[in-house]
């Protein structure tokens, strides 16, 4: 059985890595670019994203302009005692503004949260007032990113 990688021909990986480069790049543009006419290449896209190899589009913004340059990652330890403190503490990082990504993780700690805010004393905020605050947290330790080398969010399409 073929993975869902190996379903993806020369242009539909062609066409993944162009809007991974642009995500509004015209359909005019992008055809030129693989080598197709418009409509094919509008037929393309479509069937990616329907098959859920396209998630979403959205734009990066700038943090530094929006009051979120501080970049901090927490590992976060959680009562093994009780089985409802992974599901809470889900639950309650799910709507959380600051968290951009959090990970189930193994290891010494058992979650992996990287949130961004303005400054350190904002965190503090934060980490008193919210993330210890869930229910079963029992510690967490800081990691403050100093800078930034490399940030992507684009995925590794191969070329055959």
């Amino acid at each position: 059985m073929k993975s869902a990688l190996e379903k993806l021909n020369r242009i539909d990986r062609h066409i993944l890595r162009e809007l991974q480069a642009d995500g509004r790049i015209t359909y005019a543009a992008l055809a030129e670019r693989v080598g197709l006419t418009t409509t094919p290449c509008i037929e393309r896209v479509k069937r990616l994203e329907r098959d859920g190899y396209i998630k979403s589009y959205t734009a990066a913004v700038n943090p530094e302009q929006l009051d979120a340059g501080l970049i901090v990652f927490v590992q976060i330890r959680l009562d093994r005692t009780s089985k409802q403190s992974f599901e809470e503490f889900k639950n309650a990082l799910i709507d959380l503004p600051e968290v951009q990504e959090c990970y189930l993780v193994s290891g010494n700690f058992d979650y992996l949260v990287k949130a961004r805010l303005a400054d350190m004393a904002a965190y503090r905020v934060f980490l008193q007032d919210t993330l210890l605050s869930v229910p079963g947290v029992q510690g967490s330790t800081s990691i403050m990113v100093m800078e930034v080398v490399k940030e992507t969010l684009a995925i590794p399409v191969p070329y055959s």
